[in-house]
């Protein structure tokens, strides 16, 4: 599938800061199922990118932006083609054993009633570890809602478990959590996700988890959709949890209260024969 991404967030100020910091992990890298086609990033403000390459192997970009200004623009466009690889993902960056995503953090840690949630899977589910991450998947769709109300950026995976309710960013978290202390290496990931029968903009990307398994690597399971990443998905991010996998984090100085918006638009690009054009739908 050919995917078209436009991503931009937008910064205003209650009064002009100094000085604007940020680190943008916005751009997707080539592997296996995933090609990027053309990529770009504009800023409103004129500022030199500094392009590195983080421990986890996720392309970020840096820059400074000198104030005073009252609003600042950051666009992302381009285009990714990528195949369906069954979730399984190789030909990635790997620069740590899988063991390191053993590691717990604040928001994925497991409490009382997730360890419960995974022990009660592996115990119907059986020795697998595959057929218990795909249990544990299921069981997370089923009984886990989506909603944008609840939680935030800081909601732990004990909190969003609790609820039984929050957006991919929580249930990823919570599938990880279960995964880590079943003994499962699990990461974060973050991306897009090209729905077909919808072009409007959403208010963020997308996000889910990995898994390792001996023999076969690196799986990828959706909770929010109740699958693993297929063409649909474009892989851009990975880290333990949300954090080291952000799109965009930073620091500013001076500026007041800081409002933020996002649109993020990904939709599916298709060849205009006559034309011998790529257009996106809705372009049609």
């Amino acid at each position: 599938m050919r995917i078209r991404i436009a991503h931009t967030t937008t910064y205003t100020y209650d009064a002009p800061p100094k000085s604007v910091t940020q680190v943008l992990r916005l751009t997707p890298r080539n592997h296996d199922g995933q090609y990027v086609l053309n990529w770009r990033i504009d800023l409103s403000r004129d500022s030199q990118l500094h392009q590195r390459e983080g421990a986890f192997g996720n392309i970020s970009h840096v820059f400074t932006a000198e104030g005073p200004f009252n609003e600042l623009t950051v666009s992302v466009e381009g285009e990714v083609d990528t195949q369906d690889t069954s979730g399984v993902i190789r030909g990635t960056v790997e620069r740590f054993p899988p063991a390191l995503y053993l590691r717990d953090t604040q928001l994925t840690e497991a409490d009382a009633a997730i360890i419960a949630f995974a022990e009660g899977i592996r115990a119907e589910a059986g020795a697998d570890r595959l057929t218990v991450l795909h249990a544990l998947l299921t069981a997370l769709n089923e009984g886990f809602a989506f909603d944008t109300e609840p939680t935030h950026v800081g909601t732990t995976a004990a909190e969003a478990f609790k609820l039984k309710r929050g957006v991919c960013q929580d249930g990823t978290h919570v599938f990880i959590a279960a995964a880590r202390h079943l003994g499962i290496p699990a990461r974060y990931v973050g991306g897009h996700y090209c729905r077909t029968d919808e072009a409007a903009p959403q208010e963020a990307g997308h996000a889910w988890a990995e898994a390792y398994i001996d023999k076969l690597g690196w799986v990828g399971f959706d909770p929010t959709h109740g699958l693993s990443p297929t063409e649909a998905h474009v892989r851009v991010a990975v880290g333990l949890d949300y954090l080291g996998a952000a799109p965009v984090r930073g620091s500013r100085v001076g500026g007041g209260n800081e409002t933020m918006s996002v649109a993020v638009k990904v939709t599916p690009a298709t060849w205009q024969a006559q034309g011998g054009s790529w257009q996106t739908q809705s372009q049609k």
